[in-house]
Protein backbone atom coordinates (compact mmCIF):
# COMPACT_ATOMS: atom_id res chain seq x y z
CA UNK A 1 0.00 0.00 0.00
CA UNK A 2 3.16 2.12 -0.63
CA UNK A 3 3.41 4.64 -3.69
CA UNK A 4 6.17 6.14 -5.08
CA UNK A 5 5.42 9.61 -3.30
CA UNK A 6 5.30 7.95 0.29
CA UNK A 7 8.29 6.02 -0.74
CA UNK A 8 10.30 9.17 -1.52
CA UNK A 9 9.10 11.04 1.93
CA UNK A 10 9.92 7.68 3.72
CA UNK A 11 6.53 7.53 5.22
CA UNK A 12 5.98 4.25 7.52
CA UNK A 13 2.31 3.22 8.36
CA UNK A 14 2.30 2.75 12.30
CA UNK A 15 -1.64 1.05 12.32
CA UNK A 16 -4.18 0.85 9.70
CA UNK A 17 -8.30 0.32 10.06
CA UNK A 18 -11.13 2.88 8.37
CA UNK A 19 -11.36 4.65 11.92
CA UNK A 20 -7.98 5.25 12.98
CA UNK A 21 -4.67 5.24 10.85
CA UNK A 22 -1.33 6.22 12.20
CA UNK A 23 2.04 6.79 9.98
CA UNK A 24 4.90 8.96 10.45
CA UNK A 25 7.98 10.86 8.11
CA UNK A 26 11.33 11.92 8.55
CA UNK A 27 12.14 15.36 8.91
CA UNK A 28 15.30 15.18 6.85
CA UNK A 29 14.67 15.13 2.94
CA UNK A 30 11.00 16.42 3.32
CA UNK A 31 12.13 20.34 4.26
CA UNK A 32 11.59 24.11 3.01
CA UNK A 33 15.07 25.54 2.03
CA UNK A 34 15.26 27.70 4.97
CA UNK A 35 15.49 23.92 6.88
CA UNK A 36 11.75 23.45 8.09
CA UNK A 37 9.58 20.77 7.86
CA UNK A 38 7.77 21.14 4.43
CA UNK A 39 3.52 22.60 4.66
CA UNK A 40 3.29 20.43 1.61
CA UNK A 41 4.64 17.20 3.79
CA UNK A 42 2.04 17.95 6.07
CA UNK A 43 -0.41 17.57 3.52
CA UNK A 44 1.43 14.17 1.69
CA UNK A 45 0.93 13.16 5.12
CA UNK A 46 -2.81 13.92 6.10
CA UNK A 47 -3.96 12.53 2.60
CA UNK A 48 -2.15 9.37 2.95
CA UNK A 49 -3.41 8.45 5.99
CA UNK A 50 -7.20 9.89 5.28
CA UNK A 51 -6.67 7.52 1.66
CA UNK A 52 -5.41 4.86 3.42
CA UNK A 53 -8.35 4.65 5.54
CA UNK A 54 -10.92 5.55 3.29
CA UNK A 55 -9.56 2.82 1.43
CA UNK A 56 -10.20 -0.04 4.38
CA UNK A 57 -13.86 1.49 4.48
CA UNK A 58 -14.60 1.30 0.95
CA UNK A 59 -13.18 -2.01 0.29
CA UNK A 60 -14.18 -4.66 -1.66
CA UNK A 61 -16.24 -2.18 -3.53
CA UNK A 62 -15.36 0.53 -4.01
CA UNK A 63 -11.77 2.95 -3.85
CA UNK A 64 -11.37 6.56 -2.64
CA UNK A 65 -10.37 9.18 -4.17
CA UNK A 66 -8.89 12.47 -2.38
CA UNK A 67 -11.59 15.66 -3.28
CA UNK A 68 -10.68 18.23 -0.31
CA UNK A 69 -8.04 19.07 2.00
CA UNK A 70 -7.19 21.78 4.46
CA UNK A 71 -4.27 21.90 6.81
CA UNK A 72 -3.46 24.77 9.39
CA UNK A 73 0.28 24.67 9.99
CA UNK A 74 0.86 25.62 14.15
CA UNK A 75 4.61 25.25 14.46
CA UNK A 76 7.52 24.68 12.57
CA UNK A 77 9.85 21.42 12.76
CA UNK A 78 13.32 21.19 11.82
CA UNK A 79 14.65 17.62 12.94
CA UNK A 80 13.65 14.09 13.86
CA UNK A 81 9.84 12.92 12.83
CA UNK A 82 6.70 13.67 12.34
CA UNK A 83 3.31 11.78 13.38
CA UNK A 84 -0.03 11.70 11.82
CA UNK A 85 -3.07 10.00 13.61
CA UNK A 86 -6.26 10.06 10.98
CA UNK A 87 -9.66 9.85 12.78
CA UNK A 88 -12.46 9.42 11.02
CA UNK A 89 -15.33 11.86 11.46
CA UNK A 90 -17.40 10.19 8.44
CA UNK A 91 -17.45 7.00 7.10
CA UNK A 92 -20.71 6.84 4.71
CA UNK A 93 -21.29 5.15 1.39
CA UNK A 94 -19.90 7.81 -0.74
CA UNK A 95 -17.94 10.16 1.33
CA UNK A 96 -15.28 9.74 4.17
CA UNK A 97 -13.45 12.36 6.36
CA UNK A 98 -11.12 12.53 8.64
CA UNK A 99 -8.96 15.17 10.76
CA UNK A 100 -5.48 14.47 11.32
CA UNK A 101 -3.55 15.96 13.70
CA UNK A 102 0.48 16.09 13.17
CA UNK A 103 3.03 16.02 16.09
CA UNK A 104 6.44 16.62 16.12
CA UNK A 105 8.26 14.17 18.67
CA UNK A 106 8.07 15.87 21.87
CA UNK A 107 3.95 15.97 21.24
CA UNK A 108 3.66 19.39 20.05
CA UNK A 109 0.82 20.09 17.57
CA UNK A 110 2.73 20.80 13.88
CA UNK A 111 -0.59 20.69 12.04
CA UNK A 112 -4.42 19.89 12.10
CA UNK A 113 -5.63 18.88 8.66
CA UNK A 114 -9.42 17.73 7.29
CA UNK A 115 -9.43 15.37 4.56
CA UNK A 116 -12.22 13.98 2.57
CA UNK A 117 -12.03 10.81 -0.10
CA UNK A 118 -14.85 10.77 -2.29
CA UNK A 119 -15.89 6.35 -2.58
CA UNK A 120 -16.48 5.77 -6.00
CA UNK A 121 -16.46 2.58 -8.34
CA UNK A 122 -13.08 1.41 -10.10
CA UNK A 123 -12.46 2.51 -13.67
CA UNK A 124 -12.64 -0.64 -15.47
CA UNK A 125 -9.35 -1.91 -16.61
Amino acid sequence: MSGALNSKMGFELLALTAERVVGRMPVAGNTQPYGLWHGGASCVLAETLASLGSFMHAQPERISVGVDINATHHRSVTEGWVTGTATALHLGRSVASYEIVIIDDDDRRVCTARVTCQLVSPRPQ
